[in-house]
């Protein structure tokens, strides 16, 4: 048992490593595509940043160890925990060989929903669907935690895409109406130099929040994995050099070398970087200057901070995709190209149900075999 707990973890640091690699275009994608930064100076912010931003909380770790899988219900054995990093990374492989931008987390929330249902009789009661609480932060389940997010973070980045694009450009014209030192100011050239320099702030803080959120999914697969094994007795003989696996606190406690272990995992990750999804995201849908990549990185950024606070596993790539399609649109929306919007929003909708679905056959294929 000791030796399945181990490949669960290994599975899950492989994972991180590949949700480093495969998101780190989300978080640098626009920094790199408006040659603020070279690709190997944006790879190490981005490292050193969501190194940092996976310290930060523990939120969304603790949502997907406690609040998406009833395990009261079903047995989340190692066994079913290492099909739902199977499925996960094999999606995530896919979609980057394709250099789609999908996202990693709901890849992830789809494995872990198809492989709970085959381990649970696919009795959809295995899944907490919602749980209200008094107050509406704490409330639990897949509609609060997922569902709502999926559909929300989208639309508030598009939106707050618009509007921080928007106001920079009549701030911008306001400069150039009032003529002088304020029109000079307000040319090209120095609205392209004040925000590169800029963007390097916003890129930093995108990759701080990628890393809030994104590295903490992988700690809430290690925790759940963990207490699992702790409440069926199974590390009640662990040797000495494994003592370090004994849980310090119950199902919602998040260890400290779970934390820094997924942190350090998920920069090497991010330091390997993602080329083909940078080139999608970075020139693809849209022809970016630094103030549209200041705008995107500082809305979806925005985003992936609030939803962490409050424990949702949202996307990064649908905040960051989304920003940059707002961004565009506030443009001028005849810049969009829709035939690339099209194949990333055919890859959102295919995560959840395909992921969950690799997971699903696995692990009713491991059932039968026993």
């Amino acid at each position: 048992m000791l030796t399945l707990l181990l490949l669960v973890i290994l599975a899950a640091l492989v994972f991180e490593f590949v949700n480093g690699f495969h998101d780190t275009a989300n978080s640098i994608a626009t920094v790199v595509a408006t040659k603020v930064l070279t690709p190997t100076q944006a790879v190490i912010l981005a490292a050193v940043t969501n190194l940092v931003g996976a310290l930060s909380g523990t939120a969304v770790a603790k949502t997907i160890a406690s609040g998406l899988v009833d395990t009261n219900m079903v047995n989340i054995s190692s066994e079913v925990l290492i099909c739902t990093l199977v499925g996960a990374i094999f999606w995530n492989l896919i979609t980057w060989a394709f250099g789609l931008p999908s996202s990693s987390s709901h890849a992830l929330i789809g494995a872990l929903c198809g492989a709970a249902l085959a381990a649970g009789n696919n009795n959809p009661d295995v899944l907490i669907w919602a749980k209200t609480a008094a107050v509406w932060t704490e409330n639990k389940g897949l509609l609060w935690k997922v569902v709502i997010p999926m559909i929300s973070s989208p639309i508030a980045g598009f939106t707050l895409g618009i509007l921080i694009m928007g106001g920079l450009m009549a701030i911008i014209s306001g400069m150039n109406s009032a003529g002088g030192i304020l029109a000079r100011i307000s040319r090209p050239k120095w609205i392209n130099a004040v925000f590169g320099k800029a963007q390097l702030l916003s890129a930093g803080y995108m990759g701080f929040a990628h890393g809030s959120n994104d590295a903490q999914k992988t700690m809430g697969i290690i925790a759940l994995a963990i207490f699992t094994a702790n409440s069926a007795g199974e590390l009640d003989q662990l040797p000495q050099w494994a003592q370090f696996l004994r849980p310090d606190g119950g199902e919602k406690d998040i260890d400290a070398w779970i934390i820094f272990t997924c942190a350090l995992v998920m920069a090497l990750g991010t330091a390997v970087g993602g080329w083909r999804i940078i080139k999608t995201l970075g020139h693809k849908m849209v022809k970016l200057h630094p103030i549209n990549g200041f705008a995107a990185e500082t809305s979806s950024a925005t985003i992936l901070l609030a939803a962490a606070h409050f424990g949702m596993p949202v996307s990064t790539t649908h905040s960051i995709s989304t920003a940059i399609m707002g961004v565009g649109f506030a443009k001028n929306p005849h810049t969009l190209k829709l035939s690339v919007i099209e194949r990333i929003v055919w890859a959102w909708f295919m995560t959840i149900p395909v992921a969950g679905g690799i997971a699903w056959l696995m692990v009713g294929l491991l059932l039968r075999l026993h």
